[in-house]
């Protein structure tokens, strides 16, 4: 599903039923049923999730005005520095019994109630998780007149939670999974021959005309939407400190980086083709 263009100013709700995404990566990884042994459960966990991935994703439908995660966080702690250069606010859920669920899909239906009756400028509400308890919230956001977007690993997600979403999006195609030790071996190989790396005005706008293109569905996308875009993935970037006395005139340096063209009311950018 696409947002409406009447949106783009309307804010994005992120909720993330944390653990839930991460146990999902872990089976993926080592096996069916891996997460749930406790030896494995309650232990200091490795960081497998790429935060900053989809929260760009998130950012893409508008400004993230909540970004809220649930879990257990004594056992996340090396998620520390992505969850924070990503503003995560992090809600702390004990669970109840060695083995009970820490109840993060239930207070995180009960916030996302709360904050789409409360907040009319929510235009988004993106939920990551793959629990079928979420079909009832689900139903509530959209008689609430808002947009639904669910993500999920596809190896655990309840299908039926996915249809009950505008739009379903599978981890497993947002972020590429990470390469085992001979894959790294010989990128490292590559990398040692490679170029110098890109500017990182020139990645930034790469970032910013992916999402915006994958979001809208449309290879051309309005330069108005694309700063805005850029801003809300890194709201520290000034295009200044890259040598650009403006946005347009980062542009015009890029040239071999974005195309444009005269619309019918603003001028389209699109990636050229690599």
């Amino acid at each position: 599903m696409t947002p409406n263009d009447n949106d783009d100013n309307r804010s994005v709700a992120l909720y993330w039923d944390f653990e839930n995404l991460h146990a999902g990566l872990v089976e993926a990884r080592y096996g069916e049923g891996a997460y749930a042994k406790p030896d494995n459960r309650f232990k200091a966990q490795e960081p497998l999730i790429d935060v900053q991935a989809l929260v760009e994703l998130a950012a893409s439908f508008g400004p993230v005005a909540i970004n809220r995660a649930y879990g257990n966080w004594q056992f996340f702690g090396r998620y520390r520095d992505a969850l924070l250069q990503s503003a995560v606010e992090l809600i702390q859920l004990f669970p109840p019994g060695a083995s009970a669920k820490n109840g993060a899909d239930i207070k995180l239906c009960l916030d996302a109630t709360e904050d789409i009756s409360r907040f009319a400028h929510i235009g988004t509400v993106i939920i990551i998780g793959g629990d079928s308890d979420f079909m009832p919230v689900a139903q509530k956001i959209k008689a609430a007149g808002r947009t639904l977007i669910g993500i999920g690993n596809r190896r655990n997600t309840n299908k039926h939670w996915a249809k009950s979403c505008h739009e379903f999006r599978y981890y497993d195609t947002l972020v590429e999974p990470e390469p085992g030790p001979q894959a790294q071996a010989a990128a490292e190989t590559v990398d040692a021959a490679a170029p110098p790396p890109a500017d990182p005005a020139a990645d930034m706008l790469r970032r910013a005309l992916r999402l915006l293109a994958e979001t809208r569905g449309e290879t051309w996308v309005n330069k108005a939407n694309v700063w805005p875009m850029i801003k809300r993935l890194d709201a520290t970037f000034d295009t200044k400190d890259h040598g650009y006395a403006s946005f347009t005139e980062m542009l015009k340096a890029l040239d071999a980086v974005v195309e444009v063209k005269k619309g019918e009311t603003d001028h389209l950018l699109r990636l050229r083709p690599t």
